[in-house]
């Protein structure tokens, strides 16, 4: 995940926040009432974003964020946590809240196992993606000389395309090929 963000934000492991049914000024300021002060933001397709530091070395603040915080009733939020290390306890993540709710959540790295108030929010998209269910399944994976984590990043990329379709994602500024359509 951090090849879609490396390039904009150098050094810095980030979460892309989207947000509609409330303004920029609320989301950043929110954002800011977390703790995460945004490094970037802007506006699109009728979502705005925001691109924050995933954690807050300088106050030792390493907890994920509660996101239901900066979603108040008639908000939507899309979350893209974007650093891939599971060894840090933050695998890449989506999450989806509507009316401070979470309504799906699930690590990049275990899509089959999906929570929340809907956790087949996007099944069907997921599924016609073969990102879920029987066809999702490697079919080299019982071969001696093959690694399905080669085309983790592949599949990663799908899972992403996949949410930004759905919901009409703007192009934050991020690497041109998750931006590409």
């Amino acid at each position: 995940m951090t090849q879609w963000t490396q390039d904009s934000y150098g050094h810095h492991e980030v979460n892309v926040v989207f947000a509609r049914g409330t303004s920029l000024d609320a989301l950043t300021g929110g954002l800011r009432g977390l703790a995460r002060d945004p490094l970037d933001h802007g506006e699109g397709n009728g979502w705005i974003w925001a691109v924050h530091d995933m954690i807050n070395e300088e106050i030792e603040d390493y907890d994920p964020v509660d996101y239901r915080r900066v979603c108040p009733d008639g908000t939507e939020l899309v979350v893209i946590v974007t650093e891939p290390c599971s060894a840090k306890a933050f695998p890449p993540d989506f999450q989806y809240y509507r009316d401070g709710r979470l309504v799906l959540r699930f690590s990049f790295e275990d899509v089959e196992q999906r929570v929340g108030d809907n956790p087949d929010h996007l099944s069907p998209e997921l599924l016609a993606a073969n990102l879920i269910g029987p066809d999702a399944y490697c079919p080299h994976a019982d071969d001696d000389d093959h690694a399905c984590w080669e085309h983790a990043s592949e599949d990663r990329e799908r899972l992403m395309k996949v949410i930004a379709d759905f919901y009409n994602l703007p192009s934050p500024p991020l690497a041109a090929e998750v931006t590409a359509r």
